[in-house]
């Protein structure tokens, strides 16, 4: 029977693919993940987001069993791990810390024999399997080359072609766009997005925040080893503090407007625009009506929510990369 997690009174309870409480694991004096609640819907594209070191890629090789916890419970696909590990393991796909192949082997003879270790794989149909995944990731016409010769982009794909050979309840991929081309990413991003409207929970480590705007529905935020957030990704973004923005020639007069009204001016986003922080039950509306009252002339006027960026920064107090 699949395990769920409750939900709040009145609320229909969440079905889980994943679910941890008070994950530990230290390396000697170390913890590198500190006593975290990860909760993956099934069906969700759930980003894990942090800066490289704050524990993901640990987490991840714990969850699959190839790391032992210290500390805390894990549930992968309702089922107790590394307790079932047995039974899990086959309706899981992955692609952690970048693959591995052998480079005097074709990509296609490279699968092939993967998926001959893979007890659970028909061998009927492992030919035609071999061949939908490649293509699937944009490497038929590369088939034939030795992995020697693929680029690390290349390399990326096929460890993505290797985590899909096989139907699987959940996917779970450490950086899947490491060394791929803007195309390239854009590729991965679209076929994530094609195995959730399929219904696999795709579990995607990352670092660059945009890729995770772009693709996920779900996001936990890492940061030192600590889950310090996580949820439906629009749900972690208006937590954020929302801005106002005002277009206006009259920039010294419309700062001091918005700070009597309890909005911090900012940093503006370019010439003849003022940036008011820390809107919080101010009305829109009051805010023009305040403006135009002390003469400002008003040329623009828009409400922003908190980017991911933003809020991320306010959760952690540290940046990382926002681009790929």
């Amino acid at each position: 029977m699949t395990e769920t997690r409750e939900a709040a009174p009145g609320s229909l309870p969440i079905d889980l693919a994943i679910e941890t409480h008070g994950l530990v694991k230290r390396f000697g004096h170390r913890s590198a993940v500190d006593g975290i609640d990860l909760a993956v819907p099934r069906g969700a594209v759930y980003g894990f987001l942090g800066p490289n070191g704050s524990g993901k890629t640990t987490t991840i090789r714990v969850l699959l069993g190839l790391a032992s916890a210290n500390g805390g419970e894990i549930r992968v696909l309702g089922r107790e791990m590394p307790q079932q590990l047995a039974s899990v393991l086959p309706e899981v796909g992955a692609l952690v810390e970048g693959p591995g192949f052998y480079p005097f082997l074709s990509g296609a003879a490279n699968l092939l024999r993967l998926d001959s270790a893979d007890r659970h794989a028909s061998s009927a149909t492992r030919h035609r399997r071999v061949n939908e995944a490649l293509d699937r990731v944009g490497l038929g016409h590369a088939a034939g080359k030795k992995v020697r010769a693929y680029s690390l982009g290349m390399k990326q794909r096929l460890g993505l072609a290797n985590a899909m050979l096989r139907p699987r309840e959940l996917l779970v991929l450490d950086e899947p766009t490491n060394g791929l081309d803007p195309q390239g990413t854009r590729e991965v991003r679209s076929l994530v997005r094609s195995l959730a409207a399929g219904g696999t929970t795709v579990f995607v480590s990352s670092h660059l925040l945009a890729e995770v705007e772009q693709m996920c529905t779900h996001v936990g935020v890492m940061s030192a080893g600590r889950l310090v957030a996580q949820g439906p990704l629009d749900e972690l973004r208006s937590a954020g503090q929302a801005h106002v923005l005002v277009r206006t020639p009259d920039g010294e007069r419309a700062a001091r407007v918005l700070a009597r009204l309890g909005l911090v001016p900012g940093e503006a986003p370019g010439h003849g625009v003022i940036q008011g922080n820390g809107l919080d039950g101010i009305e829109p509306e009051e805010i023009v009506a305040a403006l135009v009252a002390d003469g400002v002339r008003v040329r623009g006027f828009s409400v922003e929510n908190a980017t991911l960026e933003e809020r991320f920064v306010s959760l952690t107090g540290e940046g990382f990369d926002v681009v790929g």
